[in-house]
């Protein structure tokens, strides 16, 4: 499973464009894996959209996980579940969904993520990178973690993982180059006025990123 460009999907941060059209232009984009979040919605509408989505993501052959909501998850046919500290344990999510779900875990710190490596989550979540708007509930400075934890975790941890936060095709290249095995965005790609070009930007930066943490890793100039 790739990890390069990761789509967080976000209706109330998607503009003009319903969910369902982003994805299906981020996917146009070569977007890798695809996260129903849709925080403001109803489990009734967030089940709606991830069945659509599902549809959308089997039909192109990109992996489609579900935020927070092992329940919908389940109920959509996903391929896995993406948990924060709030939501279900990894072990409990695996007993629900089965041995063959992909697992997602959010973390900030080298120590919660080898607490989930050794639980079994299949990837990780690393942020926020950068400060974000997409968390109205959370102080934006006291959130942002930078990318110094984004080296120690990957020095931390064999499983891949992902930054998140605030992320953008301008910065994306620093976050692959620290670590990161791919980048993961909401606005980003919901809110511009082409996804799909916005989405291949971010694989472009993603790319660099890792041009640059290669030539670093052979003693050249990051």
């Amino acid at each position: 499973m790739e990890f390069d460009t990761y789509l967080v999907t976000q209706a109330s941060l998607s503009g003009e464009h319903s969910t369902p059209e982003v994805v299906a232009a981020a996917i146009e984009g070569g977007v890798d894996v695809v996260q129903v979040r849709e925080k403001d919605a109803t489990a009734r509408d967030r089940l709606q959209v991830a069945r659509t989505v599902r549809e959308q993501t089997r039909a192109a052959g990109v992996p489609m996980v579900v935020n927070d909501r092992v329940d919908i998850a389940a109920a959509a046919d996903a391929d896995g579940v993406h948990l924060g500290d709030d939501d279900l344990p990894v072990a409990a999510a695996r007993e629900q969904l089965g041995t063959d779900a992909v697992i997602g875990r959010s973390v900030s710190t080298p120590e919660a993520a080898r607490e989930a490596e050794a639980a079994g989550a299949d990837y990780l979540g690393v942020g926020a990178v950068y400060a974000t708007g997409s968390k109205a509930d959370i102080d934006d400075e006291e959130y942002e973690v930078g990318l110094a934890p984004v080296r120690d975790i990957d020095e931390a941890v064999d499983i891949p993982f992902v930054g998140i936060g605030g992320v953008t095709a301008e910065n994306a290249a620093e976050v692959v180059a620290a670590g990161a095995d791919g980048v993961a965005v909401i606005t980003a790609v919901t809110a511009a006025a082409d996804p799909t070009r916005a989405t291949r930007k971010l694989g472009e930066a993603v790319a660099e990123g890792r041009r640059r943490r290669e030539s670093a890793d052979l003693g050249g100039t990051a």
